[in-house]
């Protein structure tokens, strides 16, 4: 097969296309320029897709001995993951950069230009698995071990993407063994630091980045009975959950902390109270999409037995969901997802991605609309 190798410039990458060229196909490298401005990405462990990134990768791609090239994704990457992070947070809710760079840049608009190109696949290091149903319909599964499976975060692709994606990292049972690998394939990135947090946000201060792109108005903290307890400096740099930098002027009558629980735009108003109003046990979600074969329920609205994950590294939890087909409060009248958690999720917040899982298999994800506890019922809110 035609492979392109997508090329991060770490470790993981590297090896997936070193083991590509091992299996026999056609590889050529590729790392994607996120932005033309450098400086605005983060540098050393902290970034993925900085100059030195390119470099690395670029690096990796001679000692294969394969083509490497870069390709410039900036625009749409500012349009499509930057600017929908600002208008997100504008709206109240709290989106995952992540998730949308891969739905959009990774996979998207990357495996659309390598199918226009003639390649079969793309090739990256995800730690994740793809099999075949008895009809041949591809479905995603975690990877081997639970440690570094990064299914979660691949959950936005769809049944075509997954008809052109590889993974060859998806059996290894430890980062430690792709190091060793890379190290005995002579990788000069074997034992580069790994990749984390937003990279477009230089210095990691998200509340100060987010104060350049939107105007914060200050604006009055509430508890959950709907009284004034402090005055927050912008509801849009909030999220559901945080406790540290509230700076509530009233202690609450038991001394025990207080978390955000909601987050009103329309009013510009933040509610804040006890963890344990934290506590979700239904949701709605939006822009729904299936990583294979939709279940049957989702044709019949039925409810259907998953286990939800709403973070990359966290336990999925048992529930049911069911999908009404067609909803005009949605997005063009899409489909919504209604979730029932069997075991309550704390500081769920609109705007994170709801993975569904069946034993290892990913179903699918949607975005997350709407959080609700029984334990918690909104006061004076006027509407989102």
């Amino acid at each position: 097969m035609k492979v392109l190798a997508a090329m991060s410039g770490g470790v993981d990458s590297a090896v997936a296309a070193a083991r590509a060229v091992e299996a026999g196909h056609e590889v050529v490298g590729v790392h994607l320029a996120l932005s033309r401005m450098p400086g605005t990405l983060r540098t050393g462990s902290r970034g993925c897709c900085t100059i030195e990134d390119s470099s690395d990768a670029w690096r990796a791609c001679e000692k294969l001995g394969i083509p490497f090239y870069v390709w410039d994704f900036s625009d749409r990457f500012k349009a499509d993951v930057v600017d929908d992070f600002i208008s997100e947070y504008a709206a109240g809710r709290t989106p995952n950069p992540c998730m949308r760079c891969n739905e959009k840049i990774k996979f998207e608009a990357l495996l659309d230009k390598a199918i226009a190109l003639g390649f079969d696949a793309v090739a990256t290091g995800h730690y994740a698995k793809v099999f075949r149903d008895a009809e041949g319909t591809p479905e995603l599964h975690r990877a081997a071990t639970w440690t570094k499976d990064q299914s979660y975060v691949l959950g936005v692709l769809t049944t075509e993407q997954l008809e052109h994606c590889m993974f060859p990292l998806g059996e290894t049972p430890s980062k430690d063994l792709v190091r060793a690998e890379a190290a005995e394939r002579g990788l000069s990135v074997a034992k580069k630091p790994d990749s984390h947090d937003i990279c477009f946000i230089p210095d990691g201060d998200t509340r100060g980045w987010l104060a350049e792109q939107i105007e914060l108005r200050n604006g009055p903290i509430l508890d959950a009975e709907g009284e004034q307890i402090g005055e927050h400096e912008g509801s849009e740099a909030y999220t559901v959950g945080q406790r540290r930098g509230l700076k509530l002027g009233r202690p609450a009558p038991d001394g025990k902390p207080r978390f955000v629980l909601e987050i009103r735009p329309k009013e510009n108003t933040v509610v804040a109270g006890p963890r344990e109003l934290l506590e979700i046990d239904r949701l709605t979600g939006i822009r729904l999409s299936w990583a294979g074969r939709p279940v049957p329920e989702a044709q019949t609205g039925d409810w259907f037995s998953l286990d939800l994950q709403i973070r990359a590294h966290a336990d999925p939890v048992p529930a049911r969901a069911r999908v009404e087909a067609e909803d005009p409060q949605t997005e063009d009248g899409a489909p919504r997802l209604m979730v029932e958690l069997q075991e309550p999720l704390q500081g769920v917040a609109p705007g994170q991605t709801a993975v569904m899982y069946q034993g290892t298999r990913v179903l699918g994800q949607a975005t997350i609309d709407t959080a609700r506890s029984k334990n918690y019922q909104p006061v004076g809110a006027t509407g989102q």
